[in-house]
């Protein structure tokens, strides 16, 4: 009876490792997916040529909050048992009951909002390949924040892989006139990005509320500060050819995959780990020079570019890379 019992709850364990380790690399691999499409699909349609005018990116921002919100909602109707009662319940309390707590996101908030801004920029003017490699520059950012804000330490091997990630990044930017507009706009992405992510995270460790609670605080002041860009910027073109003006299937596809783009990343923390996630960004860079090669045709990669790629994904595995025994960790 006994032996009974325990081959059952080996089986137990076994099929729950099997179907964690399952939806560890389905959430990677629709990382990549999310990760990949998004650039080249932004890309293209940044550049594609249509007769009329071309979509506002700053509305695109606006949409793709209001659905990042709706699929938080979504979630938490779910995380609440499908009880409509008990789904306003929680809203109520977490979000209108405190004001304080709110209010908080408002600023990583404003910070989101601008970073999309500015790649939808980026895009507009650098290939998908190079945008790629480039913008994992927000993994130094990132940890610089993380020292400064979050007190966290780093071991040598992750200093290494920054000082590899400058190096493979200042490769891949080598100078030419051609990007020095878009340079600009993508070093401040990547800045915004990294103060963005830690302040995120710093509030989220502070706190109790769930993740989707907080992405739907932030969706409501993104679409606020969004929608602030929209008529400050885009004000003239707006009055004359509408909030939609040159929307298409491909400029929506674009929304759905920005504003999908988080709930994938909180996916990920939640069943993978850093060196899968590298791997996954990795294989992303890889898609996405491949593609912009052979399909967008924009993009013709040099020998600089490639050595300058290769130390980028190098240094994305290494800072993930969390070797038994740990050694002395060194903090800024």
């Amino acid at each position: 009876m006994s032996n009974k019992l325990e081959n059952k709850r080996k089986n137990k364990v076994k099929k729950s490792q099997e179907m964690s380790t399952n939806l560890k690399y389905l959430s990677l691999g629709i990382l990549v997916f999310q990760t990949t499409s998004l650039v080249l699909t932004m890309r293209y349609s940044r550049t594609l040529k249509e007769e009329g005018p071309r979509y506002l990116s700053s509305t695109a921002v606006v949409i793709a909050e209001l659905l990042k919100i709706l699929a938080c909602v979504l979630l938490v109707y779910k995380d609440s048992k499908c009880n409509l009662r008990t789904l306003n319940r929680v809203l109520h309390d977490e979000i209108l009951n405190k004001p304080m707590e709110t209010l908080k996101l408002a600023i990583p908030s404003g910070i989101y909002t601008l970073q999309n801004n500015l790649l939808y920029v980026a895009l507009s003017n650098l290939d998908a390949a190079t945008y790629q490699v480039t913008y994992q520059l927000k993994i130094l950012t990132t940890a610089l924040f993380s020292v400064s804000m979050l007190s966290k330490k780093l071991g040598v091997y992750q200093w290494l892989s920054l000082v590899i990630l400058m190096t493979g990044v200042a490769f891949v930017q080598w100078p030419s006139d051609s990007q020095a507009t878009p340079a600009k706009e993508h070093s401040i992405a990547c800045f915004s990005s990294g103060f963005a992510g830690v302040y995120f995270e710093k509030i989220l460790k502070e706190t109790k509320q769930s993740v989707w609670i907080r992405n739907i605080q932030l969706g409501f002041f993104g679409s606020i500060f969004g929608l602030m860009g929209v008529y400050i910027y885009d004000g003239e073109q707006l009055s004359k050819n509408g909030f939609f003006q040159g929307y298409n299937k491909l400029t929506w596809i674009v929304v759905v995959l920005q504003a999908l783009g988080g709930l994938v990343i909180a996916a990920v923390i939640k069943y993978a780990d850093n060196i899968l996630k590298g791997f996954a960004t990795s294989l992303s860079i890889i898609l996405s020079t491949l593609i912009s090669y052979f399909w967008l045709q924009d993009f013709v990669p040099t020998s600089v570019f490639f050595f300058g790629a290769i130390l980028v994904i190098a240094a994305t595995f290494l800072y993930g890379y969390d070797p038994k025994p740990a050694g002395n960790p060194i903090k800024a």
